[in-house]
Protein backbone atom coordinates (compact mmCIF):
# COMPACT_ATOMS: atom_id res chain seq x y z
CA UNK A 1 0.00 0.00 0.00
CA UNK A 2 1.11 3.55 -0.57
CA UNK A 3 2.08 5.44 2.35
CA UNK A 4 -0.94 7.74 2.53
CA UNK A 5 -2.85 4.80 2.71
CA UNK A 6 -0.97 3.42 5.45
CA UNK A 7 -1.44 7.10 7.48
CA UNK A 8 -4.95 7.34 6.90
CA UNK A 9 -5.46 3.66 8.20
CA UNK A 10 -3.28 4.08 11.54
CA UNK A 11 -5.12 7.59 12.09
CA UNK A 12 -8.64 6.50 11.46
CA UNK A 13 -8.32 3.03 13.62
CA UNK A 14 -6.73 5.47 16.69
CA UNK A 15 -9.52 7.61 16.08
CA UNK A 16 -11.92 4.73 16.02
CA UNK A 17 -10.01 2.88 19.36
CA UNK A 18 -11.24 5.85 21.80
CA UNK A 19 -13.95 7.34 20.09
CA UNK A 20 -16.01 3.57 20.49
CA UNK A 21 -15.81 4.09 24.18
CA UNK A 22 -16.51 7.06 24.36
CA UNK A 23 -19.38 6.75 22.15
CA UNK A 24 -20.98 4.32 24.32
CA UNK A 25 -21.22 6.25 27.16
CA UNK A 26 -22.96 9.01 24.76
CA UNK A 27 -25.41 6.99 23.55
CA UNK A 28 -26.01 5.45 27.39
CA UNK A 29 -26.21 9.39 28.50
CA UNK A 30 -28.49 10.25 25.41
CA UNK A 31 -25.55 13.19 24.53
CA UNK A 32 -25.92 12.69 20.91
CA UNK A 33 -26.85 16.02 20.51
CA UNK A 34 -24.20 17.47 23.02
CA UNK A 35 -21.46 15.72 20.24
CA UNK A 36 -23.04 17.72 17.82
CA UNK A 37 -23.05 20.54 19.39
CA UNK A 38 -19.11 20.36 20.79
CA UNK A 39 -18.20 19.54 17.17
CA UNK A 40 -20.15 22.00 15.49
CA UNK A 41 -17.75 24.51 17.25
CA UNK A 42 -14.62 22.90 16.13
CA UNK A 43 -14.46 25.18 13.28
CA UNK A 44 -14.24 27.97 15.48
CA UNK A 45 -11.49 26.45 17.42
CA UNK A 46 -9.61 26.11 13.25
CA UNK A 47 -10.31 29.74 13.07
CA UNK A 48 -9.13 30.74 16.36
CA UNK A 49 -6.40 28.69 16.67
CA UNK A 50 -5.27 30.31 13.18
CA UNK A 51 -6.14 34.03 14.25
CA UNK A 52 -3.95 33.49 17.66
CA UNK A 53 -1.20 31.49 16.37
CA UNK A 54 -1.67 28.30 17.48
CA UNK A 55 -2.17 25.21 16.73
CA UNK A 56 -5.71 24.59 15.41
CA UNK A 57 -6.10 21.18 17.80
CA UNK A 58 -4.74 23.03 20.74
CA UNK A 59 -7.83 25.95 19.80
CA UNK A 60 -10.35 23.06 19.41
CA UNK A 61 -10.20 21.61 22.41
CA UNK A 62 -10.09 25.30 24.03
CA UNK A 63 -13.33 26.40 22.62
CA UNK A 64 -14.68 22.68 23.28
CA UNK A 65 -13.89 22.84 26.78
CA UNK A 66 -15.00 26.62 27.00
CA UNK A 67 -18.42 25.75 25.59
CA UNK A 68 -18.87 22.29 27.88
CA UNK A 69 -18.64 24.68 30.86
CA UNK A 70 -20.93 27.12 29.48
CA UNK A 71 -23.64 24.68 29.16
CA UNK A 72 -23.15 23.98 32.82
CA UNK A 73 -23.48 26.85 33.85
CA UNK A 74 -26.61 27.62 31.09
CA UNK A 75 -27.99 24.53 32.37
CA UNK A 76 -28.70 26.16 35.99
CA UNK A 77 -31.72 28.46 34.59
CA UNK A 78 -35.19 27.06 34.18
CA UNK A 79 -35.66 29.39 30.82
CA UNK A 80 -34.77 27.45 28.15
CA UNK A 81 -34.47 23.69 27.70
CA UNK A 82 -31.19 22.12 27.55
CA UNK A 83 -32.17 21.03 23.74
CA UNK A 84 -32.43 24.85 22.22
CA UNK A 85 -29.53 25.91 24.19
CA UNK A 86 -27.86 23.01 22.61
CA UNK A 87 -29.16 24.16 18.90
CA UNK A 88 -28.36 27.79 19.59
CA UNK A 89 -25.08 27.05 20.88
CA UNK A 90 -23.59 24.50 17.98
CA UNK A 91 -25.32 26.48 15.02
CA UNK A 92 -24.00 29.82 16.70
CA UNK A 93 -20.08 28.33 16.57
CA UNK A 94 -20.52 26.80 13.76
CA UNK A 95 -21.41 29.98 12.05
CA UNK A 96 -18.78 32.23 13.94
CA UNK A 97 -16.08 30.03 12.79
CA UNK A 98 -17.23 30.55 9.21
CA UNK A 99 -17.37 34.49 9.64
CA UNK A 100 -14.13 34.32 11.74
CA UNK A 101 -11.93 32.37 8.84
CA UNK A 102 -13.20 34.51 5.95
CA UNK A 103 -12.38 37.84 7.76
CA UNK A 104 -8.50 36.42 7.59
CA UNK A 105 -7.64 36.98 3.97
CA UNK A 106 -4.49 36.43 4.27
CA UNK A 107 -5.30 32.63 5.13
CA UNK A 108 -6.20 29.99 2.50
CA UNK A 109 -7.59 27.04 4.25
CA UNK A 110 -9.36 24.13 2.99
CA UNK A 111 -12.73 24.71 4.61
CA UNK A 112 -14.30 21.12 3.27
CA UNK A 113 -11.65 19.16 4.88
CA UNK A 114 -12.12 20.82 8.28
CA UNK A 115 -15.87 20.58 7.75
CA UNK A 116 -15.80 16.18 6.35
CA UNK A 117 -12.23 15.31 6.67
CA UNK A 118 -9.27 14.94 5.02
CA UNK A 119 -7.74 11.86 6.45
CA UNK A 120 -5.90 10.80 3.13
CA UNK A 121 -3.65 14.19 3.96
CA UNK A 122 -2.64 13.16 7.36
CA UNK A 123 0.74 13.60 8.30
CA UNK A 124 3.09 11.81 10.87
CA UNK A 125 2.82 14.44 13.05
CA UNK A 126 -0.50 14.61 13.00
CA UNK A 127 -1.10 10.68 13.53
CA UNK A 128 1.08 11.63 16.44
CA UNK A 129 -0.94 14.04 17.80
CA UNK A 130 -4.05 11.10 17.45
CA UNK A 131 -2.45 8.58 19.45
CA UNK A 132 -1.38 10.91 22.03
CA UNK A 133 -4.53 12.23 22.42
CA UNK A 134 -6.19 9.04 22.53
CA UNK A 135 -4.27 7.04 24.82
CA UNK A 136 -4.63 9.79 27.66
CA UNK A 137 -8.33 10.22 26.83
CA UNK A 138 -8.47 6.11 27.24
CA UNK A 139 -6.73 6.76 30.09
CA UNK A 140 -9.03 9.28 32.07
CA UNK A 141 -11.87 7.12 30.53
CA UNK A 142 -10.66 3.86 32.50
CA UNK A 143 -10.02 6.32 35.78
CA UNK A 144 -13.34 7.74 35.87
CA UNK A 145 -15.38 4.52 34.66
CA UNK A 146 -16.67 3.70 37.41
CA UNK A 147 -18.56 7.10 38.82
CA UNK A 148 -18.93 8.06 35.35
CA UNK A 149 -20.88 4.98 34.69
CA UNK A 150 -22.95 4.81 38.48
CA UNK A 151 -23.93 8.61 37.65
CA UNK A 152 -24.68 6.92 34.42
CA UNK A 153 -27.40 4.26 35.64
CA UNK A 154 -28.66 6.72 39.03
CA UNK A 155 -27.16 9.87 39.17
CA UNK A 156 -28.98 10.55 42.48
CA UNK A 157 -27.84 7.21 44.22
CA UNK A 158 -23.94 7.64 42.72
CA UNK A 159 -24.35 11.39 44.25
CA UNK A 160 -25.39 9.95 48.12
CA UNK A 161 -22.61 7.09 47.43
CA UNK A 162 -19.87 9.81 47.42
CA UNK A 163 -19.59 10.64 43.83
CA UNK A 164 -18.52 14.38 42.70
CA UNK A 165 -20.99 13.78 40.00
CA UNK A 166 -20.14 17.21 38.38
CA UNK A 167 -16.34 16.40 38.30
CA UNK A 168 -17.02 13.27 36.60
CA UNK A 169 -19.20 15.19 34.22
CA UNK A 170 -16.94 17.87 33.37
CA UNK A 171 -14.00 15.14 33.11
CA UNK A 172 -16.49 13.51 30.05
CA UNK A 173 -17.31 16.85 28.25
CA UNK A 174 -13.62 17.36 28.43
CA UNK A 175 -12.77 13.71 27.09
CA UNK A 176 -15.14 14.17 24.13
CA UNK A 177 -13.63 17.52 23.55
CA UNK A 178 -10.45 15.83 23.12
CA UNK A 179 -11.46 12.82 20.63
CA UNK A 180 -13.65 15.77 18.21
CA UNK A 181 -10.38 17.85 18.22
CA UNK A 182 -8.55 14.07 17.15
CA UNK A 183 -11.01 12.77 15.13
CA UNK A 184 -11.54 16.17 13.08
CA UNK A 185 -8.85 15.19 10.44
CA UNK A 186 -10.53 12.15 10.10
CA UNK A 187 -14.55 12.77 8.86
CA UNK A 188 -14.61 16.45 9.47
CA UNK A 189 -16.80 18.30 12.54
CA UNK A 190 -20.00 17.91 10.68
CA UNK A 191 -19.93 13.94 10.80
CA UNK A 192 -17.31 13.74 14.02
CA UNK A 193 -20.73 12.76 16.26
CA UNK A 194 -21.32 9.82 13.77
CA UNK A 195 -18.25 7.96 14.58
CA UNK A 196 -18.90 7.92 18.17
CA UNK A 197 -22.84 7.11 17.92
CA UNK A 198 -23.41 4.27 15.03
CA UNK A 199 -20.44 1.72 16.16
CA UNK A 200 -21.78 2.25 20.03
CA UNK A 201 -25.65 1.95 18.67
CA UNK A 202 -24.58 -1.24 16.29
CA UNK A 203 -22.20 -3.11 19.15
CA UNK A 204 -25.13 -2.38 21.34
CA UNK A 205 -26.74 -5.36 19.52
CA UNK A 206 -23.98 -7.88 20.51
CA UNK A 207 -22.79 -6.83 24.00
CA UNK A 208 -24.01 -8.26 27.52
CA UNK A 209 -22.31 -5.54 29.76
CA UNK A 210 -21.21 -2.22 29.55
CA UNK A 211 -17.06 -3.10 29.03
CA UNK A 212 -17.92 -5.47 25.86
CA UNK A 213 -19.81 -2.92 24.50
CA UNK A 214 -16.84 -0.36 24.66
CA UNK A 215 -14.40 -2.85 23.19
CA UNK A 216 -16.80 -4.04 20.57
CA UNK A 217 -18.25 -0.41 19.66
CA UNK A 218 -13.97 0.32 19.01
CA UNK A 219 -13.34 -3.00 17.05
CA UNK A 220 -16.45 -1.76 15.15
CA UNK A 221 -15.38 1.89 14.29
CA UNK A 222 -11.82 0.00 12.93
CA UNK A 223 -13.70 -2.09 11.00
CA UNK A 224 -15.84 1.01 9.78
CA UNK A 225 -11.99 3.18 8.84
CA UNK A 226 -11.28 -0.06 6.98
CA UNK A 227 -13.84 -0.31 4.75
CA UNK A 228 -14.42 3.39 4.53
CA UNK A 229 -11.00 4.27 3.21
CA UNK A 230 -11.39 0.79 0.76
CA UNK A 231 -14.14 2.09 -0.43
CA UNK A 232 -12.92 5.87 -1.05
CA UNK A 233 -10.05 4.29 -2.59
CA UNK A 234 -11.55 2.24 -4.80
CA UNK A 235 -14.95 3.90 -5.92
CA UNK A 236 -13.09 7.58 -5.52
CA UNK A 237 -15.34 9.05 -2.95
CA UNK A 238 -14.90 11.51 -0.12
CA UNK A 239 -12.97 9.08 2.66
CA UNK A 240 -15.00 10.56 5.51
CA UNK A 241 -18.51 10.52 4.32
CA UNK A 242 -17.59 6.91 3.13
CA UNK A 243 -15.91 5.76 6.64
CA UNK A 244 -19.41 7.16 8.32
CA UNK A 245 -21.31 5.17 5.00
CA UNK A 246 -19.68 1.85 6.80
CA UNK A 247 -20.67 2.41 10.04
CA UNK A 248 -24.42 2.71 8.60
CA UNK A 249 -23.66 -0.51 7.27
CA UNK A 250 -22.60 -2.45 9.86
CA UNK A 251 -25.54 -1.00 11.86
CA UNK A 252 -27.68 -1.75 9.61
CA UNK A 253 -26.58 -5.19 9.04
CA UNK A 254 -26.56 -5.59 12.86
CA UNK A 255 -30.69 -4.73 12.63
CA UNK A 256 -30.61 -7.49 10.17
CA UNK A 257 -29.20 -10.26 11.83
CA UNK A 258 -31.61 -11.15 14.00
CA UNK A 259 -34.37 -10.76 11.95
CA UNK A 260 -32.33 -13.46 9.20
CA UNK A 261 -31.78 -16.05 12.62
CA UNK A 262 -35.53 -15.48 13.18
CA UNK A 263 -36.36 -16.69 9.65
CA UNK A 264 -33.98 -19.50 9.39
CA UNK A 265 -35.19 -20.50 12.67
CA UNK A 266 -39.00 -20.57 11.80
Amino acid sequence: MDDFVIRALAAGIGVALVAGPLGSFVVWRRMAYFGDALSHSALLGVGLGFLIGIRPSFGIVAVCIALALLLVLLQRQKTLASDTLLGIMAHSALSLGLVVIAFMETLRVDVMAYLFGDVLAVTADEIGWIYATAMLSLALLVAIWRPLLSITVHEELARVEGVRVTLVRLLFMCLIAVVIAAAMKVVGVLLITSLMIIPAATARHFAKTPEQMAIIAAVIGCLAVLGGIEGSLRFDTPTGPSVVVAAVGLFVASLLLPLLRSFRSA
